[in-house]
């Protein structure tokens, strides 16, 4: 249990706004998948949902979503050492507080408290979950259940058992968890790694507006109760500084199946049937490939033409005097890379796809495909342009950290990366699009030369050093 006082320094917010916290990727959901899920908030505390979730929870009303809100405990032990009010004349205070703020954000009939004691949470987690899961059980309609709770490793007792707790349930029913870290941002510095894979949700005016409304109702946590010693304010200037972001942050876990989406054709097989290890590609692919030439519909969707289009704006050079295209599939993209490449090598796992890639590729004399189950398979030679495209979360982990060195070792100095990947969830895989790219960045440490994301996919371009100096391993 990590041990800080709300009294400590803590990490000043202009610490968090120049690192790379305002840039990670944004939760890949939009408004109307949003509207479409039921929320389950747990919050430990009074100003715990303001605090990490306020400016969501006001959009998601505003949206139209079934939200329900579990407040476990009336927060009766913030002020242990005061002469004017008995903890239980503070936690009545403080529930009429938080009756303010959940009126603020369009909640007032949509909330329960629990009654559990403050700072007692941790031994009555078997009754915790009993709770949790009858909330999922009272209404088992078709709704996909979005569990908030406080990060699981936030550094207050109450708020590390609730986010724990939710993540175990959320793993069981393959529910949505969204993790809201609280006073991490106080106890934690930019250098934990820790908030690298978690995404961050814009708020707009409105969501905005009624964050602040709402954390200005919890008074007795932001003003003294009285001048005398014990009741002082609890929570300061400096550590509310790390709430009026213009973003919310959330450690993301997807649903373990995906909400339908029909954005993109090429969901509704490789993101679905894709091997379990990189060992299976050459079966799946062949097999995905064997029942149509084009089974992405590379060739007629605009989502993927105009996908295609962005991708080879996005090359920062105009030519190319070696390229590597990792997961080349029938070879669409393949062919538009082939008029900014000298020479280009396309791979890939499946043997049919690459006789339709050569097919489409011969035309072009510099281009060579060839059959390769990448990581364990690697061409040899030197390259200024890789490019992966839809292939890193077909990976484990260690198999793309593995992959990303291979590229490293390949890459000429100055030589550009290019990393596209569709960013909703990809059921049965460990990684997702999102978190390629975050492993990407922080494995090689490479100079990011664009990065564009929107709801469906995000690509970047990555370019390594003209001096590597020493490989860090």
């Amino acid at each position: 249990m990590v041990t800080f006082s709300h009294t400590d320094q803590g990490t000043d917010e202009a610490a968090w706004a120049a690192s790379g916290l305002p840039a990670i990727a944004e939760l890949p959901l939009d408004g109307q998948e949003l509207a479409a899920m039921r929320f389950l908030v747990l919050v430990a505390h009074p100003d715990d949902e303001a605090l990490g979730a306020g400016g969501l929870l006001a959009g998601v009303h505003a949206l139209g979503a079934d939200v329900e809100v579990l407040l476990f405990t009336a927060g009766e032990g913030s002020h242990p050492d005061s002469v004017t009010i008995t903890p239980e004349q503070l936690a009545a205070t403080r529930l009429q507080e938080f009756a303010a703020a959940m009126d603020v954000l369009g909640l007032g009939g949509s909330w329960r408290f629990l009654g559990l004691p403050d700072s007692g949470l941790t031994e009555l987690k078997p009754e915790i979950a009993v709770l949790l899961r009858e909330a999922i059980d009272r209404n088992p309609g078709q709704q996909q259940v979005a569990i908030l709770a406080p990060y699981r490793s936030d550094g207050h007792a109450d708020h590390d058992v609730l986010g724990l707790v939710a993540a175990e349930i959320a793993g069981e029913g393959g529910h949505a968890l969204l993790e809201f870290p609280i006073w991490y941002w106080f106890r934690a510095s930019p250098e934990d790694p820790a908030w690298h894979t978690w995404v961050r949700l814009p708020l707009d005016r409105n969501q905005q507006a009624a964050k602040a409304a709402a954390l200005s109702a919890h008074t007795s946590q932001h003003s003294p109760l009285s001048e005398l010693p014990g009741d002082e304010v609890l929570l300061g200037e400096g550590f509310l500084r790390h709430f009026t972001r213009g973003f919310e942050t959330f450690a993301w876990t997807p649903p373990r199946t995906p909400a339908a989406h029909t954005s993109a054709a090429h969901t509704s097989a490789a993101h679905t049937t894709a091997p379990h290890t990189s060992a299976d590609a050459q079966r799946i692919f062949d097999a995905v490939h064997a029942g149509s030439e084009d089974p992405w519909e590379y060739t007629t969707s605009w989502y993927e033409r105009r996908k295609r289009s962005l991708t080879l704006a996005a090359l920062p050079a105009e030519q190319y005097r070696s390229g590597l295209e990792i997961g080349c599939s029938i070879g669409t993209l393949s062919a538009e890379l082939a008029t900014r490449c000298t020479r280009l090598l396309a791979v890939d796992a499946s043997s049919t796809a690459l006789e339709l890639a050569a097919k489409r590729l011969a035309e072009f004399p510099g281009v060579d495909t060839r059959q390769l189950t990448l990581p364990d398979e690697w061409p040899g030679g030197s390259y200024d342009l890789v490019v992966v495209s839809e292939v890193g979360y077909y990976l484990s982990p260690a198999e793309f950290e593995v992959l990303l060195r291979r590229i490293e070792d390949s890459m000429e100095p100055g030589g550009t990366l290019l990393l596209c990947h569709w960013r909703h969830p990809v059921s049965g895989w460990e990684l997702d699009g999102d978190s390629v790219h975050s492993l990407a960045r922080n494995l090689l440490r490479w100079r990011t030369a664009g990065l564009y994301r929107e709801r469906d996919f995000v690509l970047e371009t990555l370019v390594a050093p003209v001096d590597p100096g020493p490989r860090r391993r």
